[in-house]
């Protein structure tokens, strides 16, 4: 499936375009791998001409042949590898970068060192958002992305819920972050144009002793600025939702859902519009902090091996590095040479399942939440736009893979059928007349968490230098619901973060 950029269409046709003077083009991506974003600036006795390579897209870091001629025939051919900047031109249209690479032919001695200015590595929701930002803002701005799309983690395999802010303390980055986020996503779906519904919250005490703890959760909600909230008694909650069995709950109008998946495609859309470039199947190896800027090696995904650590195709030199990579944060931070460890913190892993309820009407047309868990929010509803249901996520405890992630981890997002016996449980205190053997499994996604078993929640945490020390590297950890509602605040915390941080 093609993509092509809005700045300028390229269409494939059978007879190549001859491509002359300051071609501008974004990516396209065939069978899912990327062919680079580039702007070509060329002087005008070279014929320039793009098609795919012959081989697979991913193979050996090449992916599209650059034929060129000068104006006497010769016809030269050399493969461009996707990562390669081209961006910048000289006087009278001509690129100084293209030239010295055209001149050299790429020798294959010595891995190339490119000079960028900001460096994004994960393209989840939250490093789309802050490529977005930051691109707005006239910065340069590389998005490095070790699987095949954006959006393949955290950010698939969650609730899609857009929350009001009801469950964090005072004060801290989740609650204020929450709320910003919300009145900011809703506003960008609405301008341009991404599925969502306000479908409103119930978050149901189940038990008269819980009620206290609805009450904690309505102040706490209120103090973060979200004060559309009000307590419902059972028979008001009952005219809303029949089959809905509770005590009491907590009403949140303004909670919702959206199209994670659409609104990602768009944040990167909107990134490349403003110059934005991203690089799929390109992994971090290794870095290290310089006087004069960050390094990043990167290489492709499969060619990088804990063992061997070759695999290297460039080395990216930037002015500024953010590392949104989400469930590998802490294990970027370690490979990063001149980081000091103790600013690292702990990571602890929390797998939650989800199950389905298919060919069963769905018997809610609200988000239903029980009271809060240890590690979660507890086993709710979820709606999808077109109406299905969803229950989950639980929370599993992975201990083995506390502070042991590498950046060759792969995660177990299977499901076991089995853990439906503490989903038919948990479900029927607020969903008595749940059938049994109802529930199929559905997916699960992993929590990368900074506080483990019994302890309290942790804040989201975005370090930067008056943190770590390091000039101009942000570190986000423990970016996990509200993480989706929340990117857009977090997009401009972290611009803020990086302008005091000017190089």
């Amino acid at each position: 499936m093609g993509s092509l950029s809005r700045l300028k269409t390229l269409k494939r046709t059978s007879d190549w375009r001859t491509l002359r003077r300051n071609v501008q083009f974004n990516s396209f991506r065939a069978d899912r791998s990327f062919v680079a974003s580039v702007t070509f600036g060329i002087p005008s006795d070279i014929d320039l001409r793009i098609q795919p390579a012959s081989g697979p897209l991913d193979s050996g870091g090449t992916h599209f042949r650059l034929d060129y001629s000068a104006k006497s025939g010769d016809l030269e051919r050399v493969n461009q590898p996707a990562w390669r900047q081209m961006l910048g031109r000289g006087s009278q249209g001509f690129n100084p970068n293209l030239h010295r690479y055209l001149s050299s032919h790429a020798s294959s001695t010595q891995v190339p060192r490119e000079r960028v200015e900001c460096v994004i590595v994960g393209a989840g929701v939250v490093g789309l958002a802050i490529a977005r930002e930051l691109s707005l803002r006239g910065r340069e701005v590389w998005v490095i992305e070790g699987a095949t799309d954006i959006g393949t983690g955290i950010s698939s395999r969650n609730s899609e819920v857009i929350h009001a802010g009801l469950y964090y303390p005072k004060g801290s980055l989740k609650a204020k972050l929450c709320v910003e986020g919300k009145d900011a996503l809703y506003a960008y779906c609405q301008e341009y144009g991404i599925p969502f519904k306000k479908t409103g919250k119930l978050v149901v005490a189940t038990q008269s002793q819980q009620i206290p703890m609805l009450e904690n959760i309505l102040n706490a909600g209120k103090s973060n600025g979200a004060h559309d909230l009000r307590l419902l008694e059972s028979n008001d909650v009952r005219n809303m939702e029949p089959e809905l069995e509770c005590v009491k709950a907590l009403w949140s109008p303004s909670s919702g859902i959206v199209d994670s998946h659409s609104f990602m495609i768009s944040l990167q859309a909107d990134a490349e519009e403003h110059g934005a470039s991203f690089a799929y199947n390109t992994s971090m190896l290794r870095g290290a902090v310089t006087k004069r800027n960050i390094e990043i090696h990167v290489g492709s995904t499969e060619a990088l091996t804990p063992s061997s650590g070759k695999g290297v195709d460039a080395v990216l030199c930037a002015n500024y590095v953010v590392n949104a990579t989400g469930l590998y944060a802490q294990s970027f931070a370690r490979n990063l040479d001149g980081l000091p460890v103790d600013s690292i913190p702990a990571s602890h892993f929390a797998r939650g399942c989800y199950f389905s309820l298919p060919g069963v009407k769905a018997p809610f047309s609200h988000l239903i939440y029980p009271i809060p868990e240890d590690g979660g929010l507890g086993c709710h509803v979820t709606l999808d736009l077109g109406g299905q249901i969803r229950f989950g996520p639980d929370v599993q405890w992975l201990p083995e893979l506390t502070n042991s992630v590498s950046l060759f981890t792969q995660f177990d997002y299977s499901v076991d059928p089995k853990r439906a016996d503490r989903f038919y449980s948990e479900i029927r205190k607020y969903y008595p007349s749940l059938p049994d053997g109802s529930l199929q499994p559905s997916y699960s996604g992993i929590r990368p968490k900074i506080s483990g078993p019994g302890q309290p929640s942790a804040d989201f945490l975005i370090q930067g230098e008056k943190d770590h020390g390091v000039r101009g590297l942000v570190n986000l950890y423990g970016i996990e619901s509200p993480g989706l509602t929340s990117c857009l605040a977090i997009a401009k915390t972290v611009h803020a973060m990086l302008m005091d941080q000017e190089c």
